[in-house]
């Protein structure tokens, strides 16, 4: 019976985790994504600009479409204004793990700044009677679990002008 009640749970937990990792793995959108999807957008560019979204690039006069194919959605639009003429921006973002303060998880001594999780006792009085406790007073369970932030971090650039790329930037990975 146990053995039975086990075997179930486990069958039901791999199914759950294969479905939660079909449903990741099939909205990754990817380029090749991008352009099975609309081909039509993609036959309606040209043989140079085909090769460079099929690669994934861009150039200086691609199209809003074709940079779409390209790179996807960006994380954020901007509307703004040069030389004159109207521009929109597409901002693209990469979340990036904060490195540990202080030389480490728990500072530079590897214990955080607190008392740790000593034993200390505080007497007070309140209303004639005592009171006392036993930890660190100043224990912070957050901080001795610290969990670094994400920080947002734009890896690449684009600035359309009436709907062509006037200019683009991306971070090389070192």
């Amino acid at each position: 019976m146990i053995l039975s009640v086990k075997r179930s749970n486990l069958s039901g937990a791999l199914t759950f985790g294969v479905a939660v990792s079909a449903l990741i793995i099939t909205s990754c959108e990817t380029t090749e994504n991008r352009i099975s999807k609309h081909p039509e957008i993609y036959q309606r560019l040209s043989a140079n600009d085909q090769a460079l979204v099929s690669r994934g690039q861009i150039r200086p006069g691609m199209s809003q479409n074709a940079v779409w194919l390209a790179w996807g959605s960006p994380e954020r639009k901007i509307t703004g204004n040069m030389r004159g003429h109207s521009t929109q921006t597409w901002i693209y973002i990469n979340y990036e793990t904060a490195p540990y303060p202080y030389g480490g998880a728990y500072g530079p001594w590897g214990w955080g700044y607190g008392f740790g999780p000593g034993v200390g006792f505080v007497r007070t009085l309140h209303h004639g009677r005592g009171f006392g406790f036993f930890g660190d007073p100043f224990y912070d369970p957050f901080y001795y679990a610290y969990i670094p932030p994400s920080i947002p971090v734009p890896y690449k650039i684009v600035t359309f002008e009436n709907g062509r790329v006037v200019s683009f930037q991306y971070m090389e990975r070192p």
